[in-house]
């Protein structure tokens, strides 16, 4: 992947909560001029573990064979529904990159007091390891997961779908568009089939 190239394109991947039992993903396709050319939609068990799922089956559901990269807003979804990197990128054969926005003390506590004795739901949050923290040409720190390509390139493309403020472009449409999306359908509008782009 040559992350300078002016091609480039991002699968943003955010979500928004529709109900109590599941939660709306929304992904965009965006290149690295912001221009957008693509969406998909998955649905994902609000405390269940099908994130990680949800995510390839969103991306796969795209059928876009263009997209460089997957840009995804949080590792920790949906009530504790983990999404696993890893396989993600193994999955679909793509780096992956997971943003967070804010320091935290991290969230093993959390899981152990809401989902007492669910050993592999806190062994999949300790296998995402540590946040890098990243200082972004707007002035703010955002904070990454990157799998598949170095902190570097991460960083560097972070800061590159950042127009301003401290979320990327990408992510921070996929959440407008998953927040519209479940509005629509709490006014009595019908949510999207996952795949639906």
């Amino acid at each position: 992947m040559h992350i300078a190239k002016s091609g480039l394109r991002v699968l943003g991947i955010a979500e928004s909560y529709s109900g109590r039992e599941q939660s709306t993903l929304a992904g965009v396709v965006m290149r690295k001029d912001l221009l957008i050319d693509g969406a998909a939609f998955a649905r994902v068990t609000v405390g269940g573990s099908d994130a990680t799922e949800a995510v390839i089956r969103l991306f796969t559901g795209l059928g876009r064979k263009d997209v460089n990269l997957l840009m995804i807003s949080g590792n920790v979804i949906a009530w504790y529904n983990i999404i696993d990197p890893a396989a993600v990128q193994t999955a679909t054969g793509l780096p992956v990159v997971v943003v967070t926005y804010e320091e935290s003390e991290g969230l093993a506590e959390e899981i152990r007091r809401h989902f007492p004795g669910d050993a592999e739901r806190l062994a999949a949050y300790r296998r995402l390891g540590d946040r890098v923290p990243v200082r972004l040409h707007t002035g703010y720190d955002l904070f990454i997961r990157p799998c598949g390509l170095s902190t570097e390139d991460a960083a560097m493309l972070c800061n590159d779908f950042t127009y301003e403020g401290r979320v990327p472009e990408p992510v921070r449409v996929a959440r407008l568009i998953a927040r519209g999306v479940v509005r629509s359908s709490l006014c009595g509008g019908s949510a999207p089939d996952d795949h639906d782009r």
